[in-house]
């Protein structure tokens, strides 16, 4: 696979009732064809979350919407553009950053929590507003060293801020 330029072409999911913001790094290649967050379907980013929420896990685009807002929380990626290799986050260069001090500011979020080691790296680098970003432990499948269930705890921790 070959290195390209990205842009992240899809808007952060968020309404007045947001109280966290969950960043990843950028959309990966199946995402970006669906046109939505955590798209792939090894990813376990929707299971974790229903697993933290006690609901069903949502399948279709509207469903995901839904329960994002419904539970209060907000998605968004911190990359805008870059060059990248596939889906790696490790092949990331050139990254410029979205906009995400300008969402915090003008919403009611009151944490940021992010999904990887990458995304905390990225906020940190090129973002890092007032608010620090939290680690959590990467949804990814790539991250195999954490079952479903030790991930669904170690997130559990957003529950405090819903």
């Amino acid at each position: 696979m070959k290195e390209m330029t990205v842009e992240h072409d899809f808007a952060p999911v968020f309404d007045e009732n947001s109280r966290i913001l969950i960043l990843g790094t950028m959309p990966s290649v199946k995402s970006r064809e669906i046109g939505f967050y955590y798209g792939h379907k090894q990813n376990r980013f929707w299971k974790v979350l229903a697993g933290v929420t006690g609901e069903e896990i949502p399948q279709t685009i509207d469903e995901k919407k839904a329960f994002l807002l419904r539970n209060k929380i907000a998605v968004w990626d911190v990359v805008r553009r870059c060059d990248i290799v596939g889906s790696s986050d490790a092949s990331i260069k050139n990254a410029e950053a979205n906009d995400i001090a300008a969402l915090v500011k003008n919403t009611n979020i009151c944490k940021i929590y992010a999904n990887g080691s990458t995304a905390k790296k990225l906020y940190d680098s090129l973002v890092k507003g007032e608010m620090e970003a939290i680690l959590l432990p990467s949804t990814s499948p790539a991250n195999a060293s954490f079952s479903l269930d030790k991930l669904i705890g170690k997130w559990a921790v957003i529950k405090e801020d819903l």
